[in-house]
């Protein structure tokens, strides 16, 4: 298996990334779907990650660095559905891995997560990610696809992977930043596409949740079967409509 390291493209076994993409140490990741070897919203993950690294205090590779790396490891590692994640070390390394992907298409079920936790700050996407992969493994434990992150004020959050998108009074919304949610590209996309709204969620809320699915550049928009075992609505005209907004403005 080839990666880039430092713009080089390498065997694995001689970079400081593990097998699922991840390095050593610490630094911002994105995560990034590819359809025939076609990263999708690259620039819109580009503009986050540089976000990300100076709110963390670094500064990470050129755009341009980036995207000659990223050429030349879609048209060594191809797939019909990927995953390419590209990380930057603190230290000033960085790399990007591709790998197959198989798109979820299957609705999700959902769990509240008992615990709050605290948001102080904007969230950034960083590694090592195990605080947010240790709350995935705990709902699938318990029998559930993903998470309902609630935040120390009592306002639905994220989930841990992923944003989400409710219709509560046949209205479609999305918690803001401000509740401690990740800037997601998708997120982003369907806010300035798809007329979502933004609007602070309260726990008390989620009993009245009529339809959702979970947004992230990989599930694009993957339909919510239930939350805590209460059935869901499906919304699959909305769901189209997002997947074909996405494929319009997302390559390049």
């Amino acid at each position: 298996m080839k990666v880039i390291y430092n713009g080089a493209l390498i065997d694995l076994i001689d970079s400081q990334c593990d097998d699922k993409g991840w390095m050593n140490g610490s630094g911002v990741f994105e995560t990034i779907k590819t359809v025939d070897n076609l990263p999708w919203a690259l620039s819109r993950h580009m503009r986050r990650a540089v976000t990300s690294s100076r709110q963390l205090g670094f500064s990470i590779a050129s755009e341009d660095d980036v995207r000659v790396g990223v050429a030349l490891l879609c048209k060594t590692e191809k797939f019909p559905n990927g995953l390419l994640r590209i990380s930057f070390g603190s230290d000033g390394d960085w790399s990007a891995v591709h790998l197959p992907y198989t798109p979820l298409h299957q609705p999700a079920s959902l769990a509240i997560l008992s615990s709050q936790i605290s948001v102080a700050g904007q969230p950034v996407k960083s590694y090592p990610y195990t605080h947010r992969l240790d709350i995935l493994n705990s709902v699938k434990a318990q029998g559930f696809d993903e998470a309902i992150i609630i935040n120390e004020f009592g306002r639905v959050s994220e989930g841990s992977v992923t944003n989400l998108l409710f219709k509560i009074d046949g209205k479609w919304l999305t918690p803001p930043i401000s509740d401690g949610v990740l800037a997601g590209v998708m997120r982003a996309l369907v806010v300035e596409y798809c007329g979502v709204a933004v609007k602070s969620i309260e726990l008390a809320d989620l009993s009245k949740v009529e339809s959702a699915f979970l947004l992230s550049s990989l599930r694009v928009a993957q339909p919510v079967l239930s939350i805590d075992g209460r059935l869901l609505e499906q919304s699959p005209e909305f769901g189209a409509e997002i997947e074909a907004m996405a494929l319009r403005t997302s390559v390049g």
